[in-house]
């Protein structure tokens, strides 16, 4: 089975890239089921119903999130009526929506995706990430081969622990949060695919998918800049895995990163 997580997806760049790139690579790489992180495709921060329709209607499957997620308030009813937008699911216990999802492909496999937060450096802090994919792990039904888990957080070392931790448990664990792809793809010993971080789609004409100038402010002159989305080229950037259908393990992770105007050169 071929899986396609898409990194943190900033503003209408990001959904661009994705409406300009994504129907290309589900072709190309017989693409099953897409993920993509969303909690900034709504002007930089947050998520709002429209944006996430619009993901939907271009093929993404399944929304996972961050920080972020409770940014815009209007995610707080959104969320309760739609399960294919996650939050991390160590939220406490009656935080509308969930950190828990089992998709189905239209080949009918089923594939569990189970989004968390890290603690550290990182805010909110929520309860322990490593015993919230447990509690999901433990009431996964036994049909569903392939699980994939979306750590979002700001330390590599955290991610790569989430990693060793679940090796041989689950399909992959991929990095998300910083916007900067790491070039440390692997499968660990026990066939787990992992990714410390895979990068933003958006701008790269930015930091971090966001105005140069503005942040220069904020770092140089040391204003209280208001961050705004940069626009331009939309780029995306996510990891392609091939799951073994028999057992849920990876056997194969490759990062991809394809700007929109790739597309028609490919063409």
């Amino acid at each position: 089975m071929h899986l396609l997580f898409i990194g943190d997806v900033v503003g209408e760049p990001g959904r661009s890239a994705i409406a300009t790139t994504l129907p290309y690579l589900r072709n190309h790489h017989q693409i099953d089921l897409v993920i993509a992180n969303a909690e900034n495709i709504a002007d930089g921060k947050g998520v709002t119903r429209l944006t996430s329709e619009a993901l939907f209607s271009l093929g993404v499957d399944v929304l996972t999130n961050g920080n972020h997620a409770w940014d815009k308030h209007e995610a707080f009813e959104f969320i309760k009526s739609e399960p294919r937008l996650l939050r991390p699911h160590n939220y406490p216990e009656g935080t509308p929506g969930s950190g828990w999802y089992i998709a189905t492909t239209k080949q009918g496999q089923k594939v569990g995706i189970v989004n968390v937060l890290g603690n550290i450096f990182m805010y909110p802090q929520l309860s322990c990430p490593f015993v919230a994919v447990d509690h999901a792990l433990a009431h996964k039904p036994k049909d569903v081969k392939f699980v994939l888990v979306d750590m979002h957080a700001e330390a590599t070392s955290e991610k790569s622990a989430m990693g060793w931790y679940l090796d041989g448990r689950v399909s992959a664990v991929i990095g998300t949060h910083t916007h900067v792809t790491t070039a440390d793809e692997r499968i660990l010993p026990k066939g787990t695919g992992f990714l410390t971080d895979v990068g933003m789609t958006g701008c790269y004409e930015s930091i971090i998918g966001m105005d140069t100038q503005k942040w220069l402010k904020r770092l140089v002159q040391k204003l209280p800049e208001h961050l705004e989305v940069a626009y331009g080229e939309g780029t995306l950037c996510g990891v392609l895995l091939d799951l073994d259908e028999e057992t849920g393990c990876c056997r194969q992770i490759k990062r991809i990163k394809i700007r929109e105007s790739e597309v028609e050169e490919l063409h």
